[in-house]
């Protein structure tokens, strides 16, 4: 049984056992490739199944949060260190605990050069992230937020797939960076106005109707070149194409959710007022966010460039759910995040394993794979299923209620959402036909090989997320539930 000291520290021990690995590591040699891969591999699954102790003991009727640690950091700056998770934040810390090590097996035989300094990246990367998900001061926040950005442009910049890598890679740093300058400005505001960044003590302050307006279009900034909202999402499809595939899972999968993240846990409660306020110029750009890249996404000939565009129609279409402002729509769009950290993870993995025996990535070379990789052609066409939202997947779920969220707010919102699932299913269906039914190319084809096991034990989990969360969603709304709707309160209070 798991000590209470265990329990009591569990935050901490998350975030400090990927350091400690990657510390380690240091003092291996760079031969002993196996072992650096074995060693990072155990510790970041040794960090996922202790994070499902926090789901395991997580109180759903209790709204705050849970699992606290505090130490002071800067007693004479009134600036403290604390953790803690709530029904918002829990599923994202997990998606991340379960990503890494996915990632680090994805590229087993992948990745040869730097080995040792890859997996470190992967390491240190997840505990920033499982920081950005738990820490509950603004300042940490933006801090953690941003040293994400280090190992993520290093990953792109070093084992990146071709010579724009670079291009890439200083892109990605640049945009999300350029916003966060703002969101530094307007964090130094609210301490010198309020006097610390502490998360619960500014929910009991009250900022005036103009503070609001210039300290949420700050946030603004940082957070929708995240998400990424037009029209500052140019680095996203940049990136993802010259990332390696484990940089494109952890990129769609978690990096994402950074920015709706952010304005579900700060724009949204901390300024309310501001929020609604800028409600229709929101909607305004999800609703271009939605119908654009998926018009766009049909006229691609790069296959990640594909799931880049359609990254970026669902993330926007989970934004017209968090600015619902009902627990309908807000469930929904936290469903879709963590179902899109399901489907375009898998989607990124699977066109990973057909560059790794093909070496290309353009539509045009590929035909007919369903006659010599079946295994991979029907996990192809779950998670094409999944990614246009069928029912039983998890994307119907968190579709349908942000939907249905939506419509009590905007008819038209609504409408031209949904407008965007159709416009998914034409580019998702096409992508499909077209590489998997067929004549083979043989010309461009030569290395037939279905899946192996350690291939299909990748999928495993994330076909069991999607499948679990489309047939039984009410394991994961249980635990949002009572955070989100203590959300709602501050929000219309």
């Amino acid at each position: 049984m798991f000590s209470s000291f265990c329990i009591a520290n569990l935050l901490p021990i998350l975030v400090l056992l990927p350091i400690i690995g990657s510390i380690f590591l240091l003092f291996v040699s760079n031969k002993n490739v196996t072992f650096i891969r074995q060693f990072g591999l155990f510790v970041s699954f040794l960090v996922f199944f202790l994070s499902l102790f926090l789901w395991l003991f997580f109180d759903c009727t209790y709204v705050r949060f849970q699992f606290v640690y505090d130490f002071i950091w800067v007693s004479s700056s009134n600036l403290n260190f604390s953790l803690g998770i709530d029904g918002i934040s829990i599923f994202f810390l997990l998606l991340t605990t379960l990503l890494i090590p996915l990632c680090l097996l994805a590229s087993w035989n992948s990745v040869t050069k730097s080995v040792k300094e890859y997996v470190i990246a992967f390491l240190i990367m997840e505990s920033f992230l499982i920081l950005v998900f738990s820490v509950r001061d603004l300042l940490l926040f933006y801090i953690f937020f941003e040293s994400v950005l280090i190992p993520m442009f290093i990953i792109i910049g070093v084992w990146g797939s071709r010579e724009r890598k670079v291009r890439a890679s200083y892109m990605f740093f640049l945009y999300t960076l350029l916003g966060s300058v703002l969101m530094l400005l307007s964090i130094l505001y609210i301490y010198f106005r309020v006097g610390t960044t502490d998360y619960e003590t500014l929910l009991t302050f009250q900022f005036t109707f103009n503070e609001q307006r210039f300290i949420w279009l700050a946030f603004f900034a940082s957070f929708a070149s995240k998400v990424p909202m037009l029209p500052v999402h140019i680095w996203l499809p940049e990136a993802h194409v010259e990332a390696p595939t484990a940089g494109s899972v952890v990129l769609a999968g978690i990096l994402l959710k950074l920015g709706s993240y952010g304005f579900l846990r700060f724009s949204l409660p901390l300024l309310p007022e501001a929020s609604l306020y800028f409600t229709p110029f929101i909607f305004a750009l999800s609703i271009l966010g939605v119908i654009y890249p998926s018009l766009t996404a049909i006229r691609q000939t790069d296959l990640k460039r594909i799931i880049a565009y359609t990254s970026v129609a669902h993330m926007n279409l989970v934004m017209i759910g968090l600015f619902s402002f009902n627990a309908v729509g807000l469930e929904g769009a936290i469903l879709q995040s963590l179902s899109h950290g399901f489907v375009s993870s898998a989607l990124f993995l699977l066109i990973g394993v057909v560059y790794d025996r093909h070496h290309t990535r353009m539509v045009k070379y590929y035909s007919g794979l369903a006659h010599t990789m079946p295994i991979f052609t029907l996990i192809f066409l779950i998670f094409t299923m999944a990614n246009i939202a069928l029912p039983g997947t998890s994307s119907f779920v968190g579709e349908f209620l942000i939907l249905a969220g939506a419509f009590k707010i905007s008819t038209s919102a609504t409408f031209f959402g949904a407008t965007g699932m159709v416009l998914g299913g034409g580019y998702s269906l096409w992508l499909f036909n077209r590489i998997v039914y067929g004549n083979l190319k043989i010309q461009y084809l030569t290395h037939f090989q279905d899946l192996n096991i350690r291939e299909f034990f990748v999928f495993l989990p994330l076909l069991s997320g999607t499948f679990l969360m489309g047939i039984y969603p009410e394991i994961f709304l249980e635990v949002i539930h009572g955070s989100v709707q203590n959300l709602v309160s501050q929000i219309n209070s």
